[in-house]
């Protein structure tokens, strides 16, 4: 097996011949007693977090994000290599499709229950849609409820909750935008999102969340069709052309991919449609065919045809550029991921002497981040399609400090523990459905010096921090994130120490 990378700013001691797991791109200490453990992590004062715009003091958040589906997704159904969200809930009456001022913050925190009252931010397919449960609230009012909801579900650890993180415009901020499309009443195309626990599409011509670009492309799409003789798919026949259209917009470079899902290969006047979504269009950057012929809700197919660009588009978070193609993770609200991911390392404390795990690592994106800071990462993945593209994101930025296994990340911490390996920080970020215990216990047999546990789902996060501190770890910082403003979501990141 080779042995593990030597780079700039790793401790000497990589060199001097102790044990290392016989693992590939496996870097790994001998374990030392807990005190050199906690010196080697500990390094004094805590990194201040702090929130967007004015100091938010006591706001709230309580949880849901799902790594396999997305609640505020557009669609009821997303791809089954996403990572996303979905919680089904009653949504607030709205009115008008317009945003209107922000009312009066709440004057006590996480008492701002959604009133009968009119919104504070009007849409009028809210009650059809569902999907943004909290927009009869003024922004402030949301932080509030949410970090009252995070203080209550940690409330018996005694455990400081940082004030949350927040938007400065919670406004359109979702990048990756899907629509289905099907066959309306006398010949009409309908577009829009799947109305909450059905197949029935909500038209709507604009969306709160939604970024502006993508949703002016796909009313772009649908005005295209009938003079291409593109018939919307019906998922009840298994006819029809187009099923659903996907945009994503990088955020900080403005590469713009639209993918067109059809219910076949053949595309009849494909590079006359594309010059002429191109002319109505020109930010877009690249065009994508991906062919979904079977009757199933999963949204994207195996088979893709570029159809003119590169075939992805390439943006940038925290310092580092990812390669984003049409079914890779890619976080749909990049401004707050990277406020998440800083979180995350900053309560970390990572320096150039750490060895650090990234489980559940997907396409590398937080172990990249982290390389900067650490001495040596090793991202951990069993889907081998996102090794392959964390591989090719690790080129792209040149980082030679980082090294990616495909393998279960419970399995490949119970064989580094047995080997007498000695990691520093374990990053993990799981699914909805949090760390199993078999996960766990690796987690503890490897016994990292420190854990940061990033959650889109507070409440299993809370049950998986029991379970450590029942064998020997402290719950120390809780930092909430708003992610998914409008919706009952929250990301979550939990610091635990030896």
């Amino acid at each position: 097996m080779a042995k593990p990378k030597k780079h700039a700013g790793s401790p000497s001691n990589r060199a001097t011949g102790k044990k290392h797991p016989q693992r590939s791109g496996y870097t790994a200490r001998k374990k030392t007693d807990d005190a050199s453990r906690s010196k080697q992590t500990d390094s004094g004062s805590r990194p201040q977090i702090t929130t967007d715009g004015a100091s938010r003091s006591k706001r709230a958040d309580a949880a849901d994000r799902s790594k396999h589906t997305d609640a505020t997704d557009r669609s009821k159904h997303t791809d089954a290599t996403d990572r996303s969200k979905k919680h089904a809930a009653s949504a607030p009456a709205h009115t008008h499709g317009q945003a209107r001022p922000k009312q009066r913050r709440a004057d006590r925190p996480g008492r701002a229950d959604v009133p009968d009252a009119a919104p504070a931010f009007d849409c009028k397919v809210a009650r059809r849609c569902g999907a943004c449960q909290l927009l009869a609230l003024p922004y402030d009012a949301q932080l509030n409820r949410k970090q009252h909801l995070i203080e209550e579900l940690f409330a018996d650890t005694s455990c400081p909750v940082s004030p949350i993180i927040g938007m400065e415009d919670p406004l359109h901020y979702r990048d990756k935008v899907i629509s289905p499309f099907a066959p309306g009443p006398k010949g009409r195309i309908l577009t829009g999102m799947y109305a909450s626990g059905t197949h029935r599409i909500v038209e709507t011509d604009g969306c709160l969340i939604e970024n502006e670009t993508a949703q002016a492309i796909i009313r772009t799409v649908r005005a295209l069709m009938p003079s291409f003789r593109q018939e919307p798919y019906d998922e009840d026949a298994g006819t029809g052309f187009l099923r659903h259209v996907q945009v994503r917009v990088a955020h900080f470079t403005g590469e713009v991919m639209v993918t067109l899902i059809t219910n076949r290969r053949e595309f009849p006047g494909s590079k006359n449609y594309v010059k002429t979504l191109r002319a109505r269009h020109p930010e877009i950057t690249t065009i994508v065919q991906n062919v979904n012929t079977r009757q199933t809700n999963v949204i994207l197919g195996e088979q893709e045809h570029t159809l003119y660009g590169p075939g992805f588009i390439v943006d940038e978070l925290c310092g580092m550029r990812f390669r984003i193609s049409s079914r890779a993770f890619y976080q749909v609200n990049p401004v707050q991921a990277e406020r998440l991911y800083k979180a995350a390392l900053d309560l970390a404390q990572l320096d150039a002497s750490q060895e650090v795990i990234d489980a559940y690592c997907g396409t590398g994106t937080i172990g990249l981040i982290a390389s900067a800071r650490a001495g040596h990462v090793i991202g951990v993945e069993e889907n081998h399609d996102a090794i392959r593209d964390a591989q090719a994101n690790a080129r792209l930025n040149k980082v030679g400090n980082i090294d990616f296994e495909a393998a279960d990340a419970g399995t490949f911490m119970r064989d580094a523990a047995a080997e007498s390996a000695y990691i520093d920080t374990v990053l993990m970020d799981p699914p909805r459905s949090g760390a199993d215990e078999r996960f766990l216990a690796s987690l503890v047999a490897l016994a990292p010096a420190c854990i940061s546990y990033i959650s889109c789902n507070p409440t299993t996060q809370k049950r998986d921090a029991d379970y450590l501190a029942t064998h020997g770890y402290r719950l120390e910082r809780i930092q909430p994130v708003d992610m998914f403003p409008f919706t009952d979501h929250v990301e979550n990141v939990a610091l635990l120490k030896r």
